[in-house]
């Protein structure tokens, strides 16, 4: 009996080893939408005491990665929707010897500025499609939605970036 069969039957003390296996995973995902280290930890938690929550409907032989990583992609979006970003989405490089030109700076700000005015589902898919390079396959098997939606949505927001951009003199 695997750790998930046996957390499903009912063995609470299975629940440990099963945090342990999918934690890094969950988080990884989370933080890649909302970019927030602490808030990423906070919503792989809830993630989790959503898993605890719903043990008694777990189906033993299904995917549970594929059922947490939905469940804390929504909470992230859930995240984005209610919180205003006060970081922003796009890393900087952490290397401080390399020059950029003023114009390089400028461009960046007015993306991130661009990627802000996003909604959260389509700044969710942005930054995991165009950013991150996920596949679109792994965008909606997270996102829950169908890989027509996924490409619609990377569509959409393509479209709105480049005309928040041509706004603000940035030639895309």
């Amino acid at each position: 009996m695997n750790v998930l069969e046996r957390f499903a039957a009912g063995h609470l003390e299975a629940f440990e080893p099963l945090f342990r296996q999918q934690q890094a995973e969950v988080y990884r995902s989370v933080v890649r939408i909302v970019r927030d280290p602490a808030a990423a930890e906070d919503l792989t938690v809830e993630a989790f005491w959503r898993l605890y929550q719903h043990r008694a409907s777990l189906d033993p032989q299904g995917n549970c990665a594929a059922w947490l990583r939905r469940v804390a992609t929504n909470l992230a979006i859930d995240h984005l929707r209610r919180a205003h970003p006060a970081e922003p989405l796009l890393a900087e490089p952490a290397d401080e010897r390399r020059s950029d030109c003023v114009a390089q700076q400028e461009t960046r700000t007015a993306i991130r500025k661009a990627m802000n005015e996003l909604s959260p589902k389509l700044r969710a898919v942005v930054q995991l499609t165009l950013i991150e390079e996920e596949s679109y396959a792994n965008v909606a098997e997270a996102l829950g939605i169908s890989l027509s939606a996924v490409k619609l949505r990377v569509f959409r927001a393509t479209r709105i970036l480049r005309k928040k951009l041509e706004e603000r003199g940035v030639r895309p």
